[in-house]
C-alpha cells in the first residue's frame, strides 16, 4: 500500500463506530487521524467539536451506521453538518457497512422505504461523496444524487480461501437473491456454486429446504453479505450436511451477529466463519470458528484514488 504525498488538505476523521479500522486506514496512508471529540449531554443530546481548521479541505469521515445504528446515524449527520458549516472543500461519507440498507423497497403496503431516506438525509446534511462496501441492496446507490463508489469484499474473502487450498469446493448461496455474489466468488475459486431453496412463509424461520446443485462429498463455502441473527447460517450449515457436504465454511462482509448469533453460530456445524472489520466486534462477539479480515488495504487505496482523481474501477479486479 503506496502512501498518499503529505497534503494538508487532506482530513481523515473517525467518529465511534469503528475507530481501530481508522486508525489502520491512517497508518496505511501515511497521515494522522483528524481531531474531533463526541460528547453526549445528560439527556443523550450528542454534540461534536472539530478541533482543527478544515476550511478547504477534502475530508473523508469513517463511521459505519452499526449497532448502536441509530446514534450512529445521528453522529454522522452532525459530523457533516459541522464540517460543512466550516466550510470543508469537499465531505466524503466512508460507511463500511451502511445500516438500513435493508428495508430498500416496499414490500408491503404502507412500508417506508428507509434505505432512502438514510441517503436523503447523508445528503441534504451536506456530504458530496460515499463510499461504501457491499452494500446489501446495490440499487441503493441509485438513491443519492452524489458520486457512490461500491467497493467489493469479495477480492479479499476469496483470497483468503484461495491460500487455504480447500479441496472439492462448491459455493453456496443461502437464497436464490445471493446467486450473482456467489457466481462472483466461484468465478474467483474456479468451481461450481449451488443453492439453498428455503420456502417459508415472511418472517416464519421454519420451512422446507431443498439444494440446487451437487453438494455431495464436498467443501462447501455459504456465503452472504450480512451475517446478523445466525439463523441462515444454522439452519443452511445443517441443511448441507444432511444432504451430504463434506464440512461447511461460511462467509460474509459484515458481522451484525446480533441477538444469538454468537450461540447460534457455535452450536451450528459451520467449521469457520470468515467476515471483515466493517463492523468492529467487542469481546463477547469473537469465537473460535471466527475470522476477521481487514478491509483497511481496500478503504485506504480507495480514498487514496479518490484524493488523487484516480480510477477506482481497478480495486474490483484486485
Amino acid at each position: 500500500m503506496s502512501t498518499v504525498s503529505p497534503d494538508p488538505k487532506l482530513k481523515i476523521f473517525s467518529l465511534n463506530s469503528n475507530t481501530d479500522l481508522a486508525e489502520e486506514i491512517v497508518d496505511n496512508l501515511g497521515i494522522e487521524l483528524g481531531k474531533c471529540s463526541v460528547t453526549e449531554f445528560s439527556d443523550g443530546e450528542l454534540q461534536i467539536n472539530i478541533e482543527e481548521s478544515v476550511r478547504g479541505c477534502d475530508v473523508y469521515i469513517i463511521q459505519s451506521t452499526s449497532e448502536p445504528v441509530n446514534q450512529h446515524i445521528m453522529e454522522l449527520l452532525i459530523m457533516i453538518d459541522a464540517l460543512r458549516r466550516a466550510s470543508a472543500e469537499s465531505i466524503n461519507v466512508v460507511m463500511p457497512y451502511y445500516g438500513y440498507a435493508r428495508q430498500d423497497r416496499k414490500a408491503r403496503s404502507r412500508e417506508p422505504i428507509t434505505a432512502k431516506l438514510v441517503a436523503d438525509l447523508i445528503e441534504r446534511a451536506g456530504a458530496t461523496r460515499l463510499i461504501s462496501i457491499d452494500i446489501h441492496a446495490p440499487q441503493v446507490q441509485g438513491f443519492f444524487d452524489i458520486p457512490v463508489d461500491l467497493l467489493l469484499a469479495m477480492p479479499i474473502l476469496s483470497k483468503y480461501f484461495l491460500e487455504k487450498e480447500l479441496e472439492d469446493v462448491v459455493v453456496v448461496s443461502p437464497d436464490h437473491g445471493s446467486v450473482k455474489r456467489a457466481r462472483q466468488m466461484a468465478d474467483r475459486l474456479k468451481t461450481g456454486i449451488a443453492i439453498i431453496d428455503k420456502r417459508a412463509p415472511r418472517g416464519n424461520f421454519a420451512g422446507e429446504i431443498n439444494i440446487v446443485g451437487d453438494i455431495a462429498g464436498k467443501t462447501c463455502i455459504l456465503m452472504d453479505d450480512i451475517v446478523d441473527t445466525g439463523i441462515r447460517i444454522e439452519s443452511g450449515t445443517k441443511a448441507l450436511i444432511e444432504n451430504g457436504a463434506k464440512e461447511v465454511y461460511a462467509c460474509s462482509t459484515h458481522p451484525v451477529l446480533s441477538g444469538p448469533a454468537i450461540e447460534k453460530i457455535e452450536a451450528s456445524p459451520v467449521k469457520e466463519l470468515i467476515v471483515t472489520n466493517s463492523i468492529p466486534l467487542p469481546p463477547e462477539k469473537r469465537m473460535k470458528k471466527l475470522t476477521q479480515l481487514s478491509i483497511a488495504p481496500l478503504v485506504s487505496e480507495a480514498i487514496k484514488r479518490v484524493h488523487d482523481e484516480e480510477s477506482v474501477s481497478p480495486l474490483f479486479d484486485s
